[in-house]
């Protein structure tokens, strides 16, 4: 089935000049073209869309305004803002209502990746409530700070378990969550812990980068109220889970590296 794909920009010529430019596309791609965003909405009333990728800068409504109307009517479609490089304030603006910000002039192969990539994304998830929450979201969430602070630091030669723990005990939130897990009765620790730097001694750095990731990508779901549960319990529920698959596999003497991965899985 083929990707349906609205563009939505006030200048014509624009809008030929793409439909020309991504003619190639043709036979994977269903696309429309609007010439302002209220013809956008009338459009997207009318079929659904996979995609809708508009200019920032229009004259009746801006793409900021336009994509915030898409992801609250239509939040299951990946929205996408081009805007000139001088355009840094609507940049700022369009944070909020875009998945995706792209410079124009907007390079052919760079917009077609983009969707392609976030129609594959997209169509990776079975669940259509699960793609709305997603595509819900104000951006795709990323990689924690925290998480790549200790991934670089991982990658230095003189990195230490001790630095590692010194790093994570900058972030109250995490030296909690960390110590809570190494408390906790599934690791079966004779004595209370309560530093983060033994605490990453007695898990391990596979066990903590694991712990770190989780924790900040679940972080993106708290304020949302379309679960029937709490995150947090599903982010407790699933450390758990891997604290006594990680029990187990010591129970069955697995050696060092499955040991770590079967709390990772």
């Amino acid at each position: 089935m083929k990707t349906k794909i609205l563009f939505v920009d006030d200048e014509v010529m624009i809008l030929q000049g793409l439909q020309r430019m991504l003619r190639p596309m043709k036979d994977n791609w269903e696309m429309a073209f609007a010439v302002s965003g209220s013809e956008a909405l009338e459009l997207m009333a009318k079929q659904p869309f996979d995609v809708v990728v508009s200019d920032m800068r229009m004259q009746e409504m801006d793409g900021a305004d336009l994509l915030c109307r898409v992801k609250k009517e239509y939040p299951q479609i990946v929205r996408i803002i081009l805007s000139g490089q001088s355009d840094r304030e609507a940049a700022l603006k369009s944070i909020k209502s875009a998945h995706q910000y792209l410079s124009k002039p907007c390079d052919p192969d760079m917009l077609k990746n983009t969707v392609n990539r976030s129609i594959a994304l997209r169509d990776l998830i079975g669940n259509d409530k699960v793609k709305r929450l997603i595509s819900g979201l104000d951006s795709l969430p990323s990689a924690p700070s925290l998480y790549i602070e200790v991934a670089e630091l991982l990658e230095q030669p003189e990195c230490s378990i001790q630095s590692i723990g010194e790093t994570i005990a900058k972030d109250l939130g995490m030296t909690a969550k960390i110590l809570q897990l190494v408390n906790s009765s599934f690791f079966g620790i004779p004595r209370h812990i309560t530093h983060p730097v033994e605490a990453v001694s007695l898990l391990g750095l596979d066990t903590v980068k694991a712990l770190i990731l989780a924790t900040g990508i679940f972080s993106k779901f708290e304020k949302n109220n379309s679960f029937p549960f709490r995150i947090e319990s599903l982010l407790n529920h699933s450390i758990k889970t891997g604290a006594i698959a990680k029990k187990l596999a010591i129970m069955e003497n697995f050696p060092k590296h499955l040991v770590d991965e079967a709390f990772v899985s």
